[in-house]
């Protein structure tokens, strides 16, 4: 399908199942790299093939543990820009810390900007990323960012069900948008939660905007990560007489207290993506289906490096 010798593409130790898959569809094989630690645990990174004037891309999450996936990724880079490849785009299906992406009170940081400037510091030259959990992120590289969206895959998962009588619920007022594109896709009703947050890991449902009764019902998110937000909701739903809840989320973070509200809240299943790799205790949960983006990545990858367009990706969903 795809075969140049002119693209490596680099696994990082938190997605190097992803990489693989990347690979597959292109049809070409993995980059090879040593990534050993000194005894001190510092990393180090040796590039096994040659990337001189070729197209190179590292695909690796910063999820957990985040620092040191970060710092991994970061070194790649530098490894790659110091090997005197011609273009390398970090590939960073899960974007960590973006939460912290203003100053919402006094003597914090904006580490969101921090960590796009280190990026951007190492070596790269662009950045692929998923559903970074605000647009205005990209905003915060001064490097071309390619955005893609988990949507197209998670569709096709919910129309394949072929769901009836379905609703699209928004967990929270935030999160309209998004419910509001998932019910254009999937032709269903709309309604919305409004929560309360308690405190910083526990949010508590209060009232439903909406028709739910006799409804099978799917909520969809960028992330999962503790899950206060969907369970109390799913609760609420289940108590207005709503039939089986679906939860549908592009990052599968699973903080540990969202493991234990999961396996007690009234969710029939919890649809996530292979941008983070599940955990053992996630795994076990039994009702959780994992996606894979590595089409839509691999896809994405072959048009930037042919300089082909990558938001026509969306046309049609």
């Amino acid at each position: 399908m795809f075969i140049s010798d002119n693209i490596k593409i680099f696994p990082g130790s938190g997605s190097m199942a992803l990489a693989g898959a990347v690979c597959k569809y292109l049809e070409i094989p993995m980059g090879g790299a040593k990534i050993e630690r000194f005894p001190d645990g510092e990393k180090f990174i040796k590039l096994e093939d040659d990337v001189r004037g070729r197209d190179c891309f590292v695909v690796q999450s910063t999820c957990a543990p985040v620092d040191e996936n970060l710092v991994e990724l970061l070194i790649y880079l530098d490894c790659l820009r110091r090997a005197s490849a011609k273009r390398i785009t970090a590939v960073v299906p899960y974007f960590g810390y973006a939460r912290q992406d203003r100053k919402d009170e006094g003597r914090v940081p904006i580490t969101a900007k921090l960590v796009a400037n280190l990026i951007t510091a190492a070596g790269a030259n662009r950045v692929l990323a998923i559903d970074l959990h605000a647009q205005q992120l990209q905003g915060f590289f001064d490097i071309p960012v390619d955005h893609l969206s988990a949507e197209p895959v998670l569709s096709r998962y919910f129309r394949d069900k072929k769901v009836r009588n379905l609703t699209i619920v928004s967990p929270d007022v935030g999160n309209m948008k998004i419910a509001a594109r998932y019910a254009s896709h999937l032709g269903g009703e709309l309604a919305i939660v409004h929560k309360r947050r308690v405190s910083g890991s526990e949010v508590e449902a209060q009232q439903i905007i909406g028709e739910v009764a006799g409804r099978n019902i799917l909520m969809c998110d960028d992330m999962i990560t503790t899950a206060g937000t969907v369970c109390s909701a799913a609760k609420l739903l289940k108590d207005r007489g709503a039939e089986r809840i679906y939860v549908g989320g592009t990052h599968g973070v699973f903080a540990e207290q969202a493991l234990e509200r999961l396996s007690k809240a009234p969710i029939d299943e919890v649809v996530v993506t292979d941008t983070i790799v599940l955990n053992d205790r996630a795994s076990k949960l039994g009702n959780i289906t994992v996606l894979s983006v590595s089409a839509m990545l691999g896809e994405a990858i072959k048009r930037i490096h042919r300089n082909e367009s990558v938001s026509s990706l969306f046309n049609h969903v």
